[in-house]
C-alpha cells in the first residue's frame, strides 16, 4: 500500500480538518470550569469534535467523564494506543497570524496547537482513516486516545485510565521524530520567600508568566521611590538588551514592563525570559530588605543558569542529557513577598531525593523555602525493544534517515504507558516552535506523518 500517495490525495481534508480544529480555543479556563466541562468549554469543545468526527466516520467512541475520549477500530484483546491531546497553551503576544484561525503561508499552517499537538493528532487521525478505508485486516484493537490537560498536568489522562484498559503498546505524536525512547522527570518546585515584608518596600508588585511550562515573554512591576533617571537608564537598558518595554510614571510609582521570547519549558535556553530581564534592571535600584532579596535571588539562581548549578541541582546522564529549570511564573505582592513557580526537567537517572535535600539547604540561606508540587518520574524504553525497533524501521523507510533515538525534556502521555514511546511529529533539522507565537506546521509534514502513523498501525496490528 502507498499510504504516501494516499495521504497526499487527503491533503485538503487533512487541512481542513486541522483548521477546525485549531479555531476552538481549547485552553484551559479553571475559572469557568464546571462539573460538565472540567477544564473549561474550549477544552471539552475540542474533544467532542475529534470525538463527533469519529462516530461520522463509523469508528466506536467514547467520552470518559468530559475530560478524555477515544476512537477505536479493530478486534482483538490487545491494545495499541495512540494517544494524543486537543487543548492548547495560552497565546502569549507578538503573533503576527491569528492564533485561531489556522491560516495557510507558503506551505505552512499557522496557530497556536499546529504542532503541539493538534496538527499530529489530525495526522494521526487521517492515518487511522486510511487504514480503515483500505480494509486492511487488523488483530489489535487501534485506539486513539484524547486528553484535555496535557499541558496542565495530564488530569485528563490520568483520570481516563482509572476507567479505561491500559494499551499493551503505544505512542504519542507529540514530540520528534525518529522516536523519543526517554523522557525526563518533571518536576513542579515552588519557591517561597520567608523574609518578612514591610509596609515601605520599593516594589509594590511584580508578576511575570502564566504557566510554569512556558517561558515568560513579559514582565510586569509597579515600583516606588526610587531614584530619579530611572527612565532615562531603563531606555538605555532596552537598546543593550535589545529589546522593548515601557515606562510610566503614576502618582509616585512606576509601571515598568519588559518584552522577552517564549519557549517551551524543556528549552528554556531557546527562550528570553523577562522577568530574568526586568530583575536585572530593577536591581539596581531597589535596596528595601524583601525586594532586593527577591531580584537577587532571580537574577543570581536563574540569570545565566538554565541547569539549576547554583541550587545544586545539576545533573546529567548519557540517556538523557542535562537537568533544566525554568522559572515559569514569578510573583511579587508588597504584602506576601516572592513566590516562584518552577518547571525542573531531570535525568533519568537523577537522585531525586538528594538533591532536593542538598537544594533545600541552599534556597534557604538565599531567604527562601523550598517545596515541590508535584513529580512525574521519567520514562524509558531501551532501544532494542522490539516497539522501538519497528517504528524506527517504519520512519527509515519513509526518510533515509538512520538517526537514532532521542532524549526529551518534554512530557508526553507516553510516559503514562507501561510501554510507549513519542513517535513524531517534529522532523530532524525543523525549529522547534511549539508554545512560541506564529506557531507553526508544514503541511507537507503532517502528510508524511500521516504516511508513517498509518505503515505503523498496520506494522503494530495488522494480522
Amino acid at each position: 500500500m502507498d499510504w504516501l500517495k494516499l495521504a497526499e490525495s487527503r491533503k485538503e481534508e487533512l487541512i481542513s480538518e486541522l483548521q477546525q480544529l485549531i479555531q476552538i480555543e481549547s485552553v484551559l479556563d479553571e475559572e469557568s470550569a464546571t462539573e460538565d466541562a472540567p477544564f473549561g468549554q474550549g477544552p471539552l469543545k475540542a474533544l467532542q469534535f475529534m470525538l463527533s468526527k469519529g462516530e461520522q466516520q463509523g469508528f466506536q467512541t467514547k467520552n470518559v467523564d468530559n475530560v478524555a475520549g477515544h476512537i477505536e477500530m479493530g478486534a482483538g484483546d490487545d491494545l495499541l494506543g495512540i494517544l494524543c491531546h486537543v487543548d492548547v497553551v495560552p497565546v502569549g503576544d507578538s503573533w503576527t497570524y491569528p492564533p485561531f484561525k489556522g491560516e495557510v503561508v507558503d506551505g505552512k499552517l499557522f496557530g497556536r496547537g499546529a504542532i503541539d499537538d493538534k496538527g499530529p493528532t489530525i495526522a494521526a487521525w487521517l492515518a487511522m482513516k486510511m487504514v480503515k478505508d483500505a480494509g486492511v485486516s487488523l488483530n489489535k484493537r487501534v485506539r486513539m486516545i484524547i486528553g484535555t490537560d496535557e499541558e496542565s498536568g495530564f488530569r485528563c489522562v490520568t483520570h481516563y485510565f482509572t476507567k479505561e484498559q491500559m494499551p499493551t503498546i503505544g505512542f504519542a505524536p507529540d514530540a520528534d521524530f525518529p522516536l523519543i525512547n526517554a523522557e525526563k522527570g518533571i518536576a513542579l518546585l515552588n519557591f517561597s520567600q520567608k523574609a518578612q515584608v514591610t509596609a515601605d518596600e520599593q516594589i509594590i508588585a511584580f508578576q511575570a508568566g502564566q504557566r510554569s511550562n512556558m517561558v515568560p515573554d513579559h514582565a510586569k512591576a509597579i515600583i516606588q521611590n526610587v531614584t530619579s533617571g530611572v527612565e532615562e537608564e531603563f531606555q538605555q537598558f532596552l537598546e543593550e538588551n535589545t529589546t522593548e518595554g515601557t515606562f510610566i510614571q503614576d502618582e509616585g510609582r512606576y509601571i515598568i514592563t519588559v518584552k522577552g521570547k517564549s519557549a517551551h519549558a524543556m528549552e528554556p535556553e531557546k527562550g528570553r525570559n523577562a522577568a530574568v530581564l526586568l530583575a536585572k534592571f530593577l536591581i539596581n535600584y531597589i535596596t528595601t530588605t524583601a525586594s532586593n532579596q527577591f531580584l537577587s535571588f532571580i537574577v543570581n539562581t536563574f540569570g545565566e543558569d538554565y541547569k539549576g548549578t547554583k541550587m545544586k541541582l545539576d545533573f546529567e546522564d548519557i540517556m538523557s542529557g542535562p537537568t533544566t529549570l525554568n522559572p515559569g511564573v514569578i510573583l511579587f505582592h508588597h504584602e506576601r513577598g516572592g513566590h516562584i513557580q518552577v518547571s525542573m526537567r531531570y535525568s533519568v537517572s537523577y537522585p531525586f531525593e538528594e538533591k532536593m535535600t542538598e537544594a533545600t539547604k541552599v534556597v534557604s540561606d538565599l531567604g527562601f523555602a523550598l517545596d515541590v508540587t508535584s513529580n512525574s518520574i521519567p520514562h524509558y524504553v531501551p532501544e532494542e525493544d522490539e516497539l522501538v525497533q519497528t517504528l524506527l524501521k517504519v520512519y527509515r523507510k519513509y526518510t533515509g534517515d538512520e538517526s537514532k533515538p532521542l532524549s526529551t525534556g518534554g512530557g508526553t502521555y507516553a510516559r503514562t504507558m507501561k510501554k510507549g514511546v513519542a513517535f513524531g511529529m517534529l522532523f530532524p533539522g525543523e525549529p522547534d516552535v511549539a508554545h512560541q507565537a506564529d506557531e507553526y506546521v508544514w503541511i507537507d509534514h503532517l502528510v508524511k506523518a500521516a504516511a508513517i502513523y498509518a505503515e505503523t498501525i498496520v506494522e503494530l496490528a495488522g494480522k
